[in-house]
């Protein structure tokens, strides 16, 4: 256990530090985080108008749910297309204005230019004149992340490297203001990026596609293995390896959020048309059935620790079981501590990344449905399972989840309690 610290030490911390900090990720990881609030309504939107009813349901309330979702589906897809269903505009957003704070400029013509590029190349409701067809074509939701990230950072970058440049700046007098004095030392900047978006638009379209559906047929294989149970349990176990040895998952969050809230986006997308979900391998699948209690599934542990004879377990466990219960794990994990304890480190790994094996295997057989909500972060598990999949199994499964967590750590437990108990004694 020494020997891998020191292996994760020397080799793994500094690239998570320089990961956490690079500042294409950073702005990245800052803006999912942003907009936390658009896609929480968009979620509550799309589990109201779910009532979990059948054919057989004679329950008046669920019946009058189902009525009143009815009669006002017209809103909620409103709601829903312009929440879930225009992240990837938002996330273009948040990227420029937290890449642009980065480099400490003004970020109104970052963030407006790359709002153009992202109507120009990803938003092309026109007629592209493809074989005479009239072709409709939105990456607006989730399948447009990708494409988003590119322009929002190419263009703050070209804007900065412009300004920085003084690329065709223009001297005004000094008493002209400073709002007027700004723009015209932008103009040459936003022209060329405009005109540069404009180029990228016409060269796709010669070749009858656009950056988006040019992105999404070269990744395709990669996109799809990034939706797979090997992925997912890579993903699960290096989150958890980070955490161990004192790496916030943050460090991972600008490459694995794309892909979580880009499926939460494609499946939300598909649940408002009636459509087949695609996706397993999404955000509140993530929160609700991988991290129970939060990072090393500490729920189950936190009910072992109030019924210890350790002081020291007992009274971590009394702080910390109501915060776990909502998803925050760092008052167990610090209070423990679970963090570089060799004698946690198995379980610490292998609770979240069985949790991720079974429920996404009994997501894809069809035992439970897929996610299509996400409520909050730190919504309990017992509830976001049910609520983002609308179905009663998913809760089922949270409970035999928490069960299997707490069979993983007990012989842990008991062996750490031990040697506590012992210390306490003497």
């Amino acid at each position: 256990m020494n020997s891998l610290g020191q292996m994760i030490e020397n080799k793994l911390l500094p690239i998570a530090n320089k990961m956490s900090s690079q500042r294409h990720l950073k702005a990245i990881r800052d803006a999912f985080m942003s907009i936390m609030p658009i896609t929480v309504v968009g979620g509550l939107a799309a589990v109201i108008s779910s009532a979990p009813i059948t054919e057989n349901t004679t329950n008046g309330f669920l019946l009058a749910w189902a009525n009143f979702a009815d009669k006002n589906s017209l809103l909620f897809s409103w709601i829903n297309a312009l929440t879930l269903g225009a992240m990837s505009l938002y996330i273009c957003i948040g990227i420029a204005n937290f890449l642009a704070k980065h480099f400490k400029i003004d970020t109104f013509f970052p963030i407006m230019l790359s709002v153009c590029g992202f109507f120009m190349l990803v938003i092309t409701p026109i007629e592209l004149g493809w074989a005479g067809k009239t072709t409709e074509v939105s990456f607006m939701d989730g399948r447009g992340l990708l494409p988003a990230i590119l322009i929002s950072c190419l263009t703050v970058e070209a804007y900065h490297y412009m300004r920085s440049h003084n690329w065709g700046r223009i001297k005004l007098p000094d008493s002209v203001p400073a709002s007027l004095t700004e723009t015209f030392a932008s103009l040459c900047p936003g022209v060329v990026i405009v005109i540069c978006d404009i180029i990228v638009f016409a060269v796709f379209n010669t070749f009858q596609t656009t950056l988006p559906g040019f992105l999404y047929n070269v990744m395709s294989p990669t996109l799809n293995a990034a939706d797979s149970l090997p992925f997912a349990i890579i993903a699960t176990l290096l989150v958890h390896v980070f955490w161990f040895f004192g790496i916030h998952d943050a460090a991972l969050s600008g490459i694995l959020g794309p892909v979580r809230d880009g499926g939460l986006s494609l499946n939300a997308a598909a649940h408002a048309a009636g459509e087949t979900l695609p996706r397993i391998f999404t955000t509140p699948f993530w929160v609700y059935f991988v991290a129970i209690g939060g990072c090393g599934s500490c729920l189950a542990l936190a009910f072992l620790l109030v019924r210890s004879k350790s002081k020291q377990l007992n009274t971590v466990g009394k702080v910390g079981i109501l915060p776990s219960f909502f998803g925050i794990s760092e008052p167990i994990i610090f209070g423990v501590p679970l963090m570089l304890n060799p004698i946690f480190f198995i379980p610490f790994l292998l609770t979240s990344t069985l949790n991720c094996a079974i429920a996404y295997i009994c997501t894809s057989v069809g035992i439970i449905g897929k996610t299509f909500a996400m409520l909050s972060w730190q919504m309990p598990s017992i509830f976001g399972a049910f609520l983002s999949t609308m179905d009663v199994k998913a809760l089922i499964l949270i409970i035999v989840l928490i069960i299997i967590d707490l069979i993983v750590y007990y012989p842990f437990f008991k062996a750490y309690e031990k040697q506590l108990v012992k210390q306490e004694s003497e």
